[in-house]
């Protein structure tokens, strides 16, 4: 099976949930984490969904599915305990091209959710196409203890700079081999941060060389 793995941006994007027991608040949660706007379809649901409508965080329609559900949803998760009803889902969502995930029936998904290591920004997502999901949390597991505490600061930090270096100095590959070399160095907030130093004598010397190369060139 051929998959692009993506990170997708959910944010204020609606999301349907069909189903409203602990394996739909699982995806919820997820869903909740990027920002979607989520509308769940179910007859009945448990305490936490249902705290979570009163909260306003999701819109709970309290009954069956109905095909009219899929309008204006961008991705859906079909997530209850009856197959038939997911499988429905699913199809009504292909007629509609609406990528959809029927939960833990990897035929009918046009999408897998991934295992998850976090630290901030950073995200290590692992796959199985649904054949293993307990190898992915095995897998996850591993990454989760190798990866240190504090990437997520890190990665935040370095970002701030990488933009800093990408707004002074030119395009190409001198500008690159320095983002890759900041990548590999340890980084604090500090301004006498070291690294913050060293990225600055090397800022200053880019732009000197393409002052220099436009003279020559003019």
């Amino acid at each position: 099976m051929n998959l692009l793995p993506i990170f997708l941006r959910l944010e204020g994007r609606p999301v349907l949930v069909v189903g409203a027991g602990t394996v739909a608040l699982a995806k919820i949660e997820s869903l909740r984490a990027a920002g979607a706007a989520i509308t769940v379809v179910a007859p009945k649901t448990i305490p936490r969904i249902r705290e979570l409508a009163h909260q306003d965080a999701l819109v709970w329609r309290e009954r069956v599915f109905e095909p009219t559900d899929l309008d204006g949803a961008f991705l859906v998760i079909a997530a209850t305990n009856a197959t038939e009803v997911n499988r429905t889902v699913f199809e009504e969502a292909r007629l509609r091209n609406i990528p959809c995930n029927a939960v833990d029936d990897p035929p009918n998904c046009d999408f897998y959710f991934g295992s998850v290591v976090s630290r901030g920004d950073l995200q290590v997502a692992i796959s199985t196409a649904g054949e293993s999901p307990a190898l992915a949390q095995r897998l996850r597991q591993e990454i989760d203890a190798q990866l240190p505490q504090n990437l997520g600061p890190w990665l935040e930090e370095l970002g701030e700079l990488r933009r800093e270096v990408r707004e002074a100095t030119p395009p190409g590959e001198t500008r690159n081999l320095l983002l890759h070399e900041l990548a590999q160095r340890q980084l604090c907030s500090s301004r006498t941060c070291p690294t913050r130093q060293f990225a600055r004598e090397r800022i200053e010397e880019i732009q000197k060389h393409a002052v220099v190369q436009a003279e020559v060139e003019s």
